[in-house]
């Protein structure tokens, strides 16, 4: 009998090719624990197996095989086996990564948003800080400026990051970092997104702080923005490709 054809990791891992599996349960059964023996013979510590979602009728006989979930993607399940006992298998990520802009004109006013869709008053009428999460494999710098756009059409550059809010019990039991960015429009009319945002204004610093409507929360990080340089993008030569990494400095010097 043919082993799944596999690859490994430098921990002692077998990661199995997801192209292919094969489409049929049953002979996928015997391939399997074929494979399972081999693997343990050879010292292997942890099997980890993607099931695309076209062959999910696999993921039984995996189970069957001692198989638990790991975690899943819209197009597939990542499952892992402990080949040896007490094997370590690393948690799927804890965390969202958010963004907030503190965009401040040369009138001294803020950019604020007031969102459409609110449950019950959860947010109050108050305004916020455009904002959102970041997608797979944006930057915090480019993610701000992309997010500021769409909200309320400005054309903006990042300057610094101001600080952060960590915070546990977020979306489906994971955990959430805020990072909040100081930013200088390039821009300054408004075009609103109507799907998300109910309003956008440019209003004074000192009415956002004064508003009783408004959070001290998000009061709090518009004064820390405000009244310290934050952190700047920098460079550290020979880290890596800049593509992968993004470096906040003081200055923005090593």
């Amino acid at each position: 009998m043919e082993i799944l054809s596999f690859n490994t990791n430098p921990f002692g891992g077998v990661l199995v090719d997801p192209l292919t599996l094969p489409q049929d349960p049953h002979g996928f059964r015997s391939q399997l624990a074929y494979s399972m023996d081999e693997w343990i013979a050879e010292g292997y510590k942890v099997a980890w197996l993607e099931v695309p979602l076209d062959k999910s009728a696999l993921v039984p006989v995996a189970v069957e095989a001692g198989f638990s979930y790991h975690h899943a993607d819209e197009s597939y399940l990542m499952m892992t086996n402990q080949l040896e006992q007490d094997s370590y298998i690393p948690p799927y990520a804890t965390h969202y990564i958010g963004v907030g802009a503190v965009v401040v004109s040369e009138n001294r006013e803020l950019l604020v948003v007031s969102e459409r869709y609110k449950f019950r008053g959860t947010r109050g009428p108050g305004y916020k800080l455009p904002g959102g999460a970041l997608m797979p494999g944006e930057h915090l710098a480019e993610g701000i400026v992309r997010e500021v756009l769409e909200e309320t059409g400005i054309q903006s550059k990042f300057e610094a990051l101001a600080c952060f809010r960590h915070w546990h019990g977020y979306r489906y039991g994971k955990s959430d970092i805020y990072f909040v960015c100081r930013l200088s429009p390039l821009s300054h009319d408004i075009t609103r997104q109507e799907e998300e945002i109910a309003e956008c204004l440019w209003m004074p610093v000192a009415d956002f702080l004064e508003d009783p409507q408004i959070g001290n929360f998000n009061k709090s990080i518009v004064k820390a923005a405000l009244d310290h340089p934050g952190i700047s993008p920098g460079d550290i030569e020979g880290y890596g490709d800049p593509k992968r990494f993004e470096f906040f400095l003081p200055n923005g010097q090593v």
